[in-house]
């Protein structure tokens, strides 16, 4: 039984009890129209965030405790190029399995489904394989021109690549399902445990808590979550449309995929070009303390992928029923579903900011400043709603690639422009100006071609 189905069942069984007006309240939520299941799925996703956030904050706080600025933001930066080379190698099929597994069981084409879970899982790992072993041999043949601090944690941190691919494409084909906890429990909750649970077991045995060592435990944590996660996924299908043959349009999901590749590409360079370009131009120390600001006011962003994973399988499913009218509701109650817990999420992070920085350290303070524009680039994003996921389920992802290609290289040159002379708040100013343009050009971009409007 689907998460969805045990709220409601429960809903069923114990509103009677309930005060008239608080379940006439409640009511809209737990009911079996659209928006209600949106909502919910959106409020599990979003409380997945927040408990992983919470798992994530305390062990990059332990982290840095234990580690201290220097060798944290050594392993801050490794990690930062697992996550672009990661989503990289998905190939797109990690947004195009969300599209076709919500239209394959829309349409009942159960073996067309059964090809997608099998083809796109073992093409993303075959590439995120080559990858890392490339890289391999890169650091063995050009390791003397990196600076040595960095070279054993980027060797090590490699070895995560293969799972954290093949986790990103299963992350893909649970959301299109709607299977919000198979989708977001391994990767957001236990992988954070696992990597907490390998670095207690370091600290314990008395070794030296280093960036190295930090490295061999997100290996660790990414293995386990990934196997864990692709049981849970056979399992589930195998009880929603059983065993039987598998069909393959590898044609088909390939060329959706690959300008999806694009648009995600663009996606990670915007995420995480401030940290890349912040690295080129002050200590790892710095990073550190820009990386915490960061990792502490993206609890806001965790708001706006709640909502989008939540409804990308709906927007699918409408626009594959030709259902216009419904696929227009979907996207406003997006927006709003993002909007208004962003603003409330940037409120009171903003005002316990500086408490939170300093659990990490009192050096870790100076980065209030960043986490403030930060947390106004997050904001002005949330007006427009998940924009890009809709435009992404409608078959427009090369407009999105096109967007995000300007954004990111609008964002590329703002921070060359503007951390030598600002350090840590250009970064952040760099990255909230573009990520508030990108949205925008979305959401008309949305307008003009769907003639769906976003905008809150």
């Amino acid at each position: 039984m689907s998460v969805d189905e045990v709220v409601r069942s429960s809903w069923s069984a114990r509103s009677a009890a309930l005060p008239a007006g608080l379940r006439k309240v409640l009511a809209p939520l737990f009911g079996q129209d659209g928006s209600a299941q949106t909502g919910r799925a959106a409020i599990f996703a979003f409380a997945i965030r927040v408990a992983s956030a919470a798992i994530a904050y305390l062990s990059q706080i332990l982290l840095a405790r234990w580690m201290g600025s220097f060798e944290y933001g050594v392993f801050v930066f490794v990690w930062v190029w697992v996550l672009i080379l990661g989503g990289l190698t998905t190939l797109g099929l990690s947004a195009a399995s969300m599209r076709y597994v919500a239209e394959y069981r829309e349409t009942g084409e159960h073996a067309l489904l059964r090809g997608l879970l099998r083809r796109s899982r073992a093409i993303a790992f075959a590439a995120s394989t080559l990858l890392a072993l490339s890289g391999i041999a890169a650091l063995y043949a050009f390791g003397d021109l990196i600076a040595q601090y960095y070279v054993l944690p980027a060797f090590l941190i490699l070895f995560c690549l293969p799972m954290y691919t093949l986790e990103d494409v299963q992350d893909g084909i649970a959301r299109g399902r709607g299977w919000m906890d198979v989708a977001l429990v391994p990767p957001f909750i236990l992988r954070p445990l696992m990597l907490l649970a390998a670095m207690l077991a370091v600290y314990l045995g008395g070794f030296e808590m280093s960036a190295v060592s930090a490295a061999g435990a997100a290996v660790f944590a990414c293995w386990v979550s990934a196997i864990v996660q692709g049981f849970q996924l056979r399992k589930r299908f195998d009880g929603d449309i059983g065993k039987g043959p598998s069909d393959f349009q590898t044609k088909l999901w390939m060329a959706t995929a690959l300008p999806l590749l694009l648009f995600h590409g663009f996606e990670l360079l915007l995420q995480n070009t401030d940290i890349l370009v912040l690295s080129v131009y002050v200590s790892p120390s710095d990073v550190a303390v820009y990386f915490a600001a960061l990792k502490t006011i993206n609890l806001v962003a965790f708001v706006h992928f709640a909502v989008g994973a939540a409804s990308a399988h709906r927007f699918a499913a409408h626009n594959a029923a030709g259902e216009k009218s419904k696929l227009q509701h979907a996207v406003r109650d997006a927006a709003r579903w993002t909007f208004w817990p962003s603003v409330l999420g940037a409120v009171a992070l903003l005002l316990l900011g500086k408490p939170l920085l300093w659990l990490f350290g009192s050096e870790f303070t100076a980065g209030y400043g960043a986490m403030f524009l930060l947390a106004v680039g997050l904001v002005l994003r949330a007006a427009t709603g998940p924009v890009e996921v809709v435009l992404n389920m409608l078959g427009q992802q090369k407009v999105c690639a096109a967007i995000l290609f300007a954004t990111a290289g609008l964002n590329l040159a703002l921070n060359f422009a503007l951390i030598p002379f600002y350090g840590l708040m250009g970064a952040a100013a760099a990255t909230a100006i573009s990520m508030a343009l990108g949205a925008l050009s979305m959401s008309l971009a949305a307008y003009r071609r769907l003639r769906l409007r976003s905008f809150i």
